[in-house]
């Protein structure tokens, strides 16, 4: 856990000109420009009713006078009013008068509990000051003045943006050896901190949930921890991880485009070109990793699930492919692949007599591909294809109108990806250049299992495959919970609480993930966060890492701004930034980059660097898209929700960006880049 600044930052209180006095009047008293009247309303106006009645009647009606009564008859003209009989029956008991007394006349005013009998405090021309006594409860203050603190010494300009970042290098901190915790794991039942040994099993509260005011200094998080959850669970035999390429080859696969073999021009279709990538790639396994399994899985109109040896193909069509618990159930009864020192001649008969025609069943592919990996947690889906799924499972060859058939391909790639997350399988997808594949959509399997979104020439098809290959993962159904001490409060995640908790699920080795949190005024001058990391490793083993870091509070600009890491902010906010616009806040993406581009430009124009200006001149190069031409990376506008949705170029872009670590924050999107440039995006 690495923090972008080695303070927390606290914008400090805006200190009102002439040091004057800041009040914040109660919702219950009247607006300040209010005066009390000095005399009473006049009176409501009275309807004359015409009525034929005798002149004898009229003429005692003219005798009896009508003044109207007020409580507050004194105020005003002093005449002879009419008394009209008190009704006590439903008054309470202590406002009922004593047996015997006599009604008030209409001479006497009502006075309350609290009012004082003189003149000027029945007529007061200014608003009602602050009470002496109890508020309206007779136990808590009718309203607050507060008082700003003493003028900090320094800047009072808070900073733009946001430099309370912290930097988890997931990739780093679980492939460590590290000596597992053998005293037993104690927490705090209230927000689940894990605390020194010192303490009982459990505590109510702790330094993270309890009050500014009732918080002890220093914390009782565990400073650094790492706990076996499930010691007596019995532990899954070692196997290895299983690689499946699930390749389209629907007719689409047989365009052909013209490329350059020697001085001789030829025509490869796409087809071909996959072909080749997929057994350079088995060749060079079979030379490198003999044990892995490989199974290939192709589509089109149908699903084939390509045999080897003595174990036959097996197929899919028809209306199998339109039940998901039909394939799921088909699939598992599948033979897994044994390894490829085994199967490498079977595979390379099968993928050379490949031949495309048809539709692009993909959605049923997939969904197969996953449930045969998914015994096997730390497996791979490699998914190529060049056009849209087409079949009724995870049809995405719709249009836009249609709320019903497109919301229901988003649910299907939604669960299908947090299935394939929860199974420890990573899915990648591939498309080629120049076709239209909705990756929007199928983006959203790849990003929440952490595998990559790729738009790619046909010739570099080699080169994907391989990283995609060599991107291990090193454990599965990941958790990251951050804990800070109230009142701060997280930033940018699905709660803005004091705690964050962040599905991550498959690891891999360079995986690095950002958080941001907004610090508010506190007296302490010191303040802890705690990071829990629970993940499983493969052989089965729950394991559950604690650190519990201390950091300086500050409000000073100048101390920010000395110690900040670049690196980590601008990691911070390519990845806020994607993570917005994915799911169609556009606007809310370019104002999050927009913030911290300025805390960065502050960065540079303090501490004068030279290197820190290069950098971020190709960091704003990489953020361009967000910045300006975010409005081109959309289709037309969507019926599922008022969001917009993405093209193929912006989808693979900013998903790319989403993953990126501080070593690929610039350079992993120079493919994608070029792409858009090419497309004008």
């Amino acid at each position: 856990m690495e923090f972008a600044c080695d303070y927390v930052y606290v914008p400090p209180l805006v200190v009102p000109k002439d040091n004057q006095q800041v009040f914040k009047r109660s919702a219950l008293l009247p607006p300040v420009n209010w005066t009390r009247p000095l005399s009473a309303p006049p009176p409501p106006p009275v309807e004359v009713k015409v009525s034929k009645k005798p002149e004898k009647s009229r003429a005692k009606e003219r005798a009896v006078s009508t003044s109207i009564f007020y409580d507050n008859a004194d105020v005003g003209e002093k005449s002879k009013q009419i008394t009209p009989t008190r009704k006590t029956a439903l008054l309470p008991p202590h406002l009922r008068p004593a047996a015997g007394s006599r009604s008030p006349s209409p001479s006497e005013r009502h006075l309350y509990d609290n009012e004082d009998d003189s003149e000027s405090s029945r007529y007061a021309d200014s608003s009602p000051s602050a009470p002496e006594g109890a508020g309206l409860d007779g136990n808590s203050p009718g309203f607050a003045i507060l008082t700003p603190p003493p003028a900090s010494t320094g800047d009072n300009n808070s900073l733009p943006g946001n430099p309370n970042v912290i930097l988890v290098s997931l990739g780093k901190l679980l492939s460590e050896k590290v000596e597992h915790t053998q005293e037993k794991l104690r927490s705090c039942t209230q927000c689940g901190s894990v605390l020194e040994p010192i303490y009982d099993n459990v505590m109510n509260s702790c330094y993270f949930c309890k009050p500014p005011e009732q918080r002890g200094t220093p914390s009782t998080g565990l400073q650094h921890g790492l706990f076996l959850l499930n010691p007596a669970d019995k532990l899954l035999s070692a196997s290895q991880p299983l690689l499946i390429f699930c390749i389209d080859i629907s007719a689409s696969m047989s365009i052909t485009s013209q490329v350059l073999a020697g001085e001789e021009c030829i025509h490869r279709s796409r087809l071909e070109f996959v072909q080749e990538a997929v057994l350079l790639c088995v060749n060079k396994l079979r030379k490198q990793q003999s044990d892995t399994p490989v199974g290939l899985i192709t589509f089109n109109y149908e699903v084939t699930v390509h045999g080897y040896g003595d174990f036959p193909s097996h197929v899919l069509s028809g209306d199998d492919l339109m039940d998901s618990e039909h394939l799921k159930a088909a699939a598992s009864l599948f033979t897994t692949p044994p390894p490829l020192s085994y199967t490498k001649n079977f595979l390379e008969q099968q993928v050379t007599g490949l031949s495309a025609v048809g539709t692009t069943a993909l959605g049923p592919a997939a969904l197969v591909a996953i449930t045969m990996a998914s015994r096997h947690p730390g497996s791979k889906v490699i998914i190529c294809t060049d056009g849209k799924a087409n079949t009724t499972l995870g049809n995405l060859e719709v249009d836009d109108n249609d709320a019903r058939a497109l919301l229901s391909a988003t649910i299907f790639y939604q669960e299908l990806g947090e299935d394939a997350a929860n199974q420890g399988v990573t899915v990648s997808v591939l498309s080629i250049e120049g076709t239209e594949c909705r990756l929007d959509e199928l983006g959203r399997l790849a990003d929440r299992t952490g595998g990559k979104v790729v738009i790619t020439n046909p010739r570099m098809l080699q080169s994907e495959f391989e990283q995609i290959i060599e991107n291990t993962t090193i454990a599965t159904k990941c958790t990251v919970t951050l804990i800070l001490p109230k009142p701060m409060r997280m930033r940018g995640e699905k709660e803005a609480a004091h705690k964050a908790l962040r599905n991550v699920g498959n690891v891999h080795p360079e995986e690095e993930i950002t958080f941001q949190f907004m610090a508010s005024e506190t007296e302490a001058s010191t303040v802890s966060v705690q990071l829990q990391l629970r993940y499983t490793q493969k052989n089965g083993q729950m394991m559950l890492r604690v650190f519990t870091m201390t950091r300086r509070v500050t409000t000073e600009r100048s101390v920010v701004l000395s110690s900040l890491s670049l690196p980590i902010i601008q990691l911070n906010s390519s990845q806020a930034s994607a993570a917005l616009a994915v799911r169609g806040r556009f606007l809310d993406a370019r104002r999050e980059s927009e913030q911290q581009k300025k805390l960065i430009e502050k960065v540079i124009e303090h501490n004068r660097s030279a290197e820190d200006r290069q950098t971020y001149k190709e960091w704003v190069s990489t953020m361009e898209p967000i910045y300006n031409n975010i409005h081109n990376f959309t289709r037309a506008k969507s019926v599922v929700s008022d969001s917009q949705s993405l093209t193929d170029a912006g989808a693979a872009l900013l998903y790319t960006m989403k993953q990126s670590n501080r070593k690929t924050v610039m350079i992993k999107n120079d493919q994608n880049l070029r792409f858009l440039k090419q497309s004008k995006y």
